[in-house]
């Protein structure tokens, strides 16, 4: 399937606590095919608790270009889309008592990284391998995610 009929994969998060290099021994021949390609970065996630501060430092700062904060009552969150250049932030803040980033935030005070989308060709076969290899993903099917995508 063409690069271009991509569809973000959304909602993957592994949590790394200690970043490990591969192995001498394993080479990339070693590796197996996958069934699915992976495209671009299609944004990062942040979760932050405080989403006017937050923003105000990617405009004011970095001079990026920054959106309106918008609820998303469907994910429990509320949103400023932030573009620097050729990257995609989402910034998140959480909305009402059940929103999963207060979760998220309860164990990460000043925020951080959420969750990072990366297009692919065949979703649905990306999530069912990332799962048999033990990569955890937020949900166990697509979602169509605040930026509009599943």
């Amino acid at each position: 399937m063409a690069l271009n009929k991509l569809r973000p994969l959304g909602r993957l998060m592994r949590s790394v606590s200690n970043p490990v290099c591969m192995p001498k021994s394993l080479h990339l021949t070693a590796i197996p095919a996958q069934k699915w390609k992976i495209g671009k970065i299609n944004h990062i996630a942040i979760a932050t608790p405080d989403i006017e501060k937050t923003a105000a430092l990617y405009r004011d700062v970095l001079g990026a270009k920054v959106s309106a904060k918008h609820p998303q009552p469907e994910h429990g969150v509320y949103t400023v889309f932030v573009e620097l250049g050729d990257t995609k932030i989402e910034l998140l803040n959480p909305l009402g008592e059940n929103s999963p980033i207060q979760n998220f935030l309860d164990k990460n005070k000043s925020g951080g990284m959420h969750h990072i989308c990366l297009e692919v060709d065949d979703i649905k076969a990306a999530m069912a391998d990332l799962k048999a290899k033990n990569i955890r993903l937020l949900s166990n099917e697509p979602k169509i995610g605040a930026h509009g995508s599943p």
